[in-house]
């Protein structure tokens, strides 16, 4: 358990099952070594290796944030012919210790696309 500050725990797992990520119905992630990163009292937020993402869809934007947990963020907007996610998809490119798991990973606004868990069997 990662407690970058007392009454603020943030926990990091492997996912263990494979995860894929659609936008608009297109498929653009799948893992098999997706995190899952508790922080506080917020819903639980996907990591998936950039590795495992199909990069034709994402676009990277001038939109950044900071979060005092984990470190500066940068987005990346989703596309695809039709719809764009604005925005839908963030990266702590160098993220403090606490939570150096991360680094390499990309986040997902949970109302800009849909997951799916695929259990093995």
């Amino acid at each position: 358990m990662n407690i970058p500050e007392p009454g603020h725990p943030i926990t990091i797992a492997q996912e263990p099952d494979c995860l894929l990520v659609k936008f608009h119905g297109i498929q653009v992630a799948a893992s098999s070594r997706a995190l899952v990163l508790l922080e506080a009292n917020y819903p639980p937020v996907y990591y998936v290796p950039r590795e495992d993402i199909d990069e034709q869809y994402y676009a990277r934007t001038d939109h950044t944030s900071y979060c005092p947990y984990k470190g500066d963020a940068s987005y990346f907007s989703l596309q695809i012919p039709g719809h764009e996610g604005a925005n839908a998809v963030w990266s702590y490119e160098e993220p403090k210790t606490s939570v150096e798991q991360i680094r390499g990973h990309v986040a997902f606004y949970p109302n800009q696309v849909t997951f799916e868990v695929i259990k093995d069997v």
